[in-house]
This record gives structure tokens, sequence and C-alpha cells, in this order.
């Protein structure tokens, strides 16, 4: 290809269009002969030397480029050497050129000077012969096109002028839109082949790393088209079922792999049956999630979501080791795996059902015991030792309690003992004596004489004042007390020690009043556009002064008010705030605001929104609201039918914090999402660590796959925010490197002054 187009090109495709002028060469070599043979004839015909001449010439013409072919052919093309790759391409040209030459002058020649109507039709067969070669053969440089076809033409046209026939001259001009035919013809061959190789290559891109993330994925995963059948599966689907590999498994349906894994002796026909009833369930939708179990060493857990087109992706986990853990979660779940004691759950039980059938003046004690300096038995004699240690301890200890205790292990170090049917102190001082004296002293444990001394908290209590959350603080708190002071000991639960949870309860009360009165402000940080340039919705934060307290961290208030049961009303307070503000905001900007798991409990939320929005008269679009993925972990039903009713009411859904916590890819096409904030963590070392940048880039490349917009959060310097951009892993950015949180005449400022900025910019470039 010439020209400028010529340096357009890749240099592969252009060589591959070289190469084309050098192939089929056997059409080369009939075309000789006929061009010869025709020669011959001519020749016998009309007894003129010229036509042997001509034949002569197109014969050595042949030749030469026979041998240029044989030497084109042992060429080893270097990719980048374009200089090479056009040098090749002239010689076809001249080689082209001049048979194309040779047969135009034949065929003026024979109209100019033979003049025998055999001769004329002959070789105006043979030169128009050539010119659909144009089209089929040698389309594959602009120039070589131009060049055979002139080189046949022009000569005929000239022959046909010198002929000084009105009638030839009108030949003669017409060939002109035979000339413009075929090159356009042969033109419009090579840009189609041209968008096809390079269509193919970017799919084959595309298909490239569409496979590597899909062979990288943790799950199993089927696409489905209409008809049931497998179109495309990934290696890990493949592995879990324990198929030869994943080409395997295309075009059968779930049915025939079922019967695959009956054949290998993976499953039983049975169970074959029982799970398709299960699959065929989850497919049509009955079912957001399918349990299934396929032996004792395999559980997997199918979830659905249904493709344009009637097709289905089915994504799938080995789920194995969860139900196994679950299965012994269910074993264990009232004793200790080390002591044998009771563990906290079942501990609960026991002293709640105690308490309950105690009479009203009935006192109790709970007792938090904990071993002095165990954590250097530890470290000198090793884990073992100390489990061993623990052990014999528990065992003295169960040896020890009467029908009135209650033993358990909370972890570590620490038992915790409940006693009932307490007369006063003295009678808690009598019993902690009776196990202090037992307990401590010296202990044989793998040929090592340990010593042991313990150190101990205690609270008495009465049915009235039972809550074992605060017996269990106050019993820590007396615990803390000894510790401080000789160890060795125990120290009764007493109100001066109380300050910590008395500065608790006051921060609670505080943060009621502050819920009540609405003392929180508000402050946004901003999400910028990739291109940093537009300021496309802000996350709203609260923020909480208070007199007494100074300002209270977000960390330590959140958690509280879900505790107490109040962060409905503090997400109330947010939305209209932040739905109110947004709807002043000059550019159209969005606002976020987070929901947390308390809120996705409570169908209150939708009215809420609804609410709020109606108020501030802004746009549901304009509204997004984030939510974590420990949120769904409690009731996921229930919290993705609050956020399909949500993103119903055109609010904009977005999953926060992805590929931390609970994190699970079955979220993503399980609830009804716009957006993924992509984790903090997958960007602070980015510009450092090249498989975090790789894995960044991955759950960019997955998550895009589905269709959601990409917020990637915590950038703070300009080499992390320089990787996500050139590496196009963000549709939106957001972090300390724009500046801290602002309040919302800051972000009124920063939006005017970004679209100010904008508008000029584009002023400039226009």
């Amino acid at each position: 290809m010439g020209g400028k187009q010529h340096e357009q090109i890749p240099t592969d495709v252009y060589l591959s269009f070289v190469r084309s002028l050098y192939g089929n060469r056997m059409t080369l070599l009939a075309g000789m002969i006929a061009h010869v043979t025709v020669s011959a004839l001519l020749f016998l015909k009309v007894k003129d030397p010229a036509y042997i001449a001509f034949g002569c010439a197109i014969l050595v013409n042949w030749l030469a480029r026979f041998y240029s072919m044989s030497l084109f052919d042992k060429v080893q093309f270097s990719t980048d050497d374009r200089q090479t790759i056009a040098w090749w391409e002239r010689i076809s040209i001249v080689g082209g050129g001049m048979t194309a030459f040779l047969l135009g002058a034949m065929c003026g020649y024979a109209f100019l000077v033979t003049r025998d109507t055999f001769a004329e039709i002959a070789v105006l067969s043979i030169t128009l012969s050539l010119l659909v070669s144009v089209v089929g053969r040698n389309f594959g440089t602009k120039i070589t096109v131009y060049v055979i076809t002139l080189a046949a033409c022009m000569p005929i046209m000239i022959s046909l002028l010198l002929a000084g026939n009105i009638y030839m001259v009108v030949l003669a001009v017409l060939i002109i839109p035979l000339v413009a035919t075929t090159i356009s013809m042969a033109n419009g061959v090579r840009e189609f082949l041209y968008e096809n190789v390079l269509s193919r290559r970017e799919i084959a891109i595309i298909a490239d790393r569409f496979n590597a993330a899909l062979n990288n994925m943790p799950h199993g995963l089927f696409m489905l088209d209409e008809n049931g059948r497998i179109v495309v599966a990934n290696k890990k689907a493949a592995e879990l079922l324990s198929a030869p590999d994943r080409d395997s498994l295309r075009n059968h349906s779930l049915m025939a792999v079922l019967r695959y894994g009956v054949r290998r002796g993976v499953i039983t026909s049975g169970r074959a049956k029982i799970i398709q009833r299960q699959l065929k369930s989850l497919i049509a939708g009955e079912e957001s999630r399918a349990l299934v179990y396929f032996s004792e060493e395999l559980y997997l857990e199918f979830s659905a979501k249904r493709r344009k087109g009637n097709g289905v992706v089915l994504i799938f986990e080995d789920v194995t080791a969860r139900i196994k853990a679950e299965e012994k979660i269910v074993h264990m779940a009232r004793y200790d795996s080390l002591t044998g004691l009771s563990n906290r759950g079942y501990f609960s039980e026991i002293v709640e059902n105690a308490v309950r059938n105690m009479g009203e003046d009935e006192k109790f004690a709970l007792a938090v015991i904990d071993l002095d300096d165990f954590k250097h038995v530890n470290d000198t004699n090793g884990h073992m030792t100390g489990d061993r240690l623990l052990c014999a301890i528990s065992a003295r200890l169960s040896g020890l309690a009467d029908e009135r205790m209650t033993l358990s292990r909370f972890g570590g170090d620490e038992f915790v003992i409940f006693i009932r049917d307490v007369r006063d102190e003295k009678d808690v001082d009598n019993v902690m004596s009776e196990l202090f004296e037992s307990l401590r002293g010296n202990y044989l444990i793998n040929g090592n004489k340990l010593f042991v001394s313990l150190s101990a908290g205690v609270v008495i209590g009465s049915k009235a004042e039972f809550k074992l959350d605060d017996l269990q603080i106050k019993a820590d708190l007396a615990l803390y007390e000894t510790k401080h002071q000789d160890k060795n000991s125990w120290v009764i639960f007493a109100e001066e020690m109380d300050e910590k949870y008395t500065q608790r309860q006051k921060l609670k009360a505080a943060l009621r009043d502050a819920v009540r009165e609405k003392s929180f402000t508000v402050v946004y940080q901003p999400m910028f556009t990739a291109d940093t340039v537009q300021v496309a919705c802000c996350e709203a934060l609260s923020r909480w002064y208070h007199p007494d307290f100074g300002a209270v961290s977000p960390a330590d208030y959140i958690p509280l008010a879900e505790e107490m049961g109040i962060v409905g009303e503090l997400t109330r307070h947010m939305l209209n705030v932040a739905c109110r503000d947004c709807a002043g905001w000059p550019n159209g900007s969005s606002v976020s605001v987070n929901l947390s798991a308390n809120d996705l409990r409570n169908k209150e939320i939708v009215s809420m929104v609804t609410e709020a929005l109606s108020a501030a008269g802004l746009d549901a679009r304009r509204l997004q609201v984030e939510v974590t993925e420990s949120a769904f972990v409690q009731d996921a039903a229930k919290a993705k039918a609050i956020l399909e009713e949500l993103h119903a009411k055109g609010v904009t859904i977005a999953i926060d914090d992805f590929g931390t916590g609970y994190s699970s890819l079955s979220y993503l096409h399980l609830l009804p999402l716009d957006k993924v904030k992509i984790d903090r963590s997958f960007v602070s070392d980015i510009a450092n660590d090249e498989r975090t940048l790789k894995l960044l880039k991955g759950v960019v490349h997955l998550s895009r796959e589905l269709g959601l917009e990409i917020v990637v959060e915590g950038v703070e310097t300009e080499e992390q925010l320089e990787l996500i951009r050139s590496t196009r892993s963000a549709d939106l950015i957001q972090g300390f490197i724009f500046g801290m949180p602002m309040p919302n005449s800051g972000i009124a400022e920063l939006a005017s002054n970004r679209s100010a900025a904008k508008q000029a910019a584009v002023a400039a470039s226009s």
C-alpha cells in the first residue's frame, strides 16, 4: 500500500498485503502460458515476428518474477523493518507492471499495425483477463493496482486514438471508466480486507484478555445459550467438574455434563437427577442461589444471572471447605475443642436460662480468670506445651466445680465461671480462695515444671440487673484492675472501676441527643472523572463535635449508633442534608450516601430516600447509595430486595470497599449494582508492586464485563493517579490527592471552578 496509507497501516498488516503479491504463483504460470500461446498463435496467423518478440519478452519477465519470488521466500522479515518490505513491494510492482505493459503494447500493436480481427480479439481478451487479476490477485497495495491498470490500458488507449477513426476514439474514451472501475474495485477489496484484519486482531486481543480473566477466576463459570447448552466454560469449571478440559464442555447441556460425571464415578445417577432439578430451578429464576451436593468431598454453590438473548450465566464455587467448617462448627457449637469446657455461645445460653429461673432476690457472680504471663509459657516452651497446660488447668478446674458453677473457656488463657446462689462478697471470696488455692502452683507438662499464678475479676449481680454483656465488661474491668495491682489475686468489681464504662454510657447518651438534635455536620469528598476535569459525584460524610468529648471519630460513633439501634435516624439526617445540598450544586453532579447493615434490614430506608429526594426536589438519578459487602452477610435476601426497590426508583447503587471483608464475585451479578468502588488496598502499592496493579486491572476488567462503572478510592499520590489513568482503570477517582473532605460551600465552589475551567478549555481548543 503506497503513499500516506502506506505509513498508516500497522507493519504486520502491510507485510501480509505484500505477501499476497507473491502468492498464487500457479495463476502467474497459467497466465504466462496463455500469453505466450496467444503470441505464438498470432505469429502463425499473421506471420508477424513482432509477436514472437512479445512472447519472448513475456516469458523472460515471468522467469525474472519467478526468480524474485523464490528469493522472497527466503527473506526473514522483521515486523518493524518497513523499508525491506517496501523494497520487495517495488520489485513486485516492476514485474507486474512490465507484464501489464507488454500485454497492453501487444494489444495496441494489434489495433494499430496488424489490424487483424483475430489478433485484436485475442490480445484484447488476455489483456482484459489481466485487469480481472488486478481485482482478484494484485489488490494488495494501491500503487500496484495503479501501475498494472495504467500500464495495460494506456497503450490500448493510445493505439485507438492514433487509429484516426472516430469510433476507435470513442472506444479509447470508454476505457477510462474501465480503468476507474478496476481501480475502485481493487481498492475496495483491499480496504475491506484491511478493516477485517484489524477487526480480527482487535477481537483476538479482547478475546485473549477475556480468556485470561475468565480462566484466572477462583469461581467456575458457564454461559448457557437459550437452549441450555454451554457456549463458554472457564478452566475452573472444568476442574470442579473433573472434565478433561474446558473445551470438552462446550456445546453440551448440563445434563450431558452430569452424565459424564456419572461415567467417571464423580457422582451417582440418582444424585445427577437431583442436581439437574436444582439447576433447572435456579436457571428458571425460582431460586437465587443453589447449594449442590456432589459428594462428601465436593459441595458447589451456584448462582445464576440471565443474559440478553435468553441466555444464562452460571457462576459456581467450591464451598466444600466452608460446609465442612460449618459442620465442624455445629459439632463444636457447645464445647471448646481444646479443653472440653463450654464455649462462649453455649455458656451464654446456660447463664441466661439459669438467671431466668432464679428468684428475684437471688444473687450470682461472674468471674473471669486469666493466667499470669501465659504468653511467656508459649514463647519459651512452645504453643503445644501452652495448650497442654490449658488442658491441665481446665481438668483441675472441672474437678473443683460444684453444682452451682458453670465453666467456660472464652479463648486464649481466659476462663469464665458463673456461680449461682451467692450470698455476699465474703461468700465469693471463699469460693475464689478455694479455686486459687487449687489452681495455682506447679504443673508438670512435657517433663517441664511450670508454675502458674492467676488473676481474676469478679462481678456480683442480681436477676433485675442482669445483662451478660455488661457483666462481662465489669468483670473485665475488675480483671484489668487486678493486673495493674499485684496479680496472682482477684478483685470484685466496684463502681469506681467503671469510668470507662460510664464514659461509654455518657457517649451513648450524647450520641442519642446528637441524633435527635441533628448535631452532625456533613462534609463531602469529591469523585472526579478519570480526566480529573469534572466533579461527577461527592461522598457525604458525617462529622460530630461534642463540647465534652471533642471531635468524635465516625469509626467510634457509627458502630455505637448501630449497637443502639439509632443509626437509621443518622442515615435519615444524612440523606436529607445531602440531597438538599446536591440540589444546589451548579454542574448537576451526584451525591453519595453510605447505608449501614442496619439500614439494609430496615424497610423504612426506602421511604427515607423517597422523602429526602422529594423534599429537596432532587432527581433520583443524582442520588447514589453505597453499601459494603458485610451488609449482606446476615440477611442477603432482604438487603437485595431493598436495593432492588431503590434501584427501580432510579437511585444508583454502588458497592463500597469491594475486595475486602466478605468479598464475593457473586455479589456483582446477584445485586442490582451500577458501580463498584474498589477499596484503597488495591491502590496503595500499585506503583511499586506489579502484581497489585495486575490484580486491580483484573477486577476492573471483570467489573466492566458485567457493565459496572468503576470508582477507585484512596488515590493519594500523583504516581497512583497517573497509573490509574494510563491503564484506564477507573471511570471515577476519589482520594486525598484532590484534598480533604470539604463543606457544601467548598463543593459548590469547586464544581463551579471546574465547570468554568472545562468550558475555557473547550473554547480554547475550538
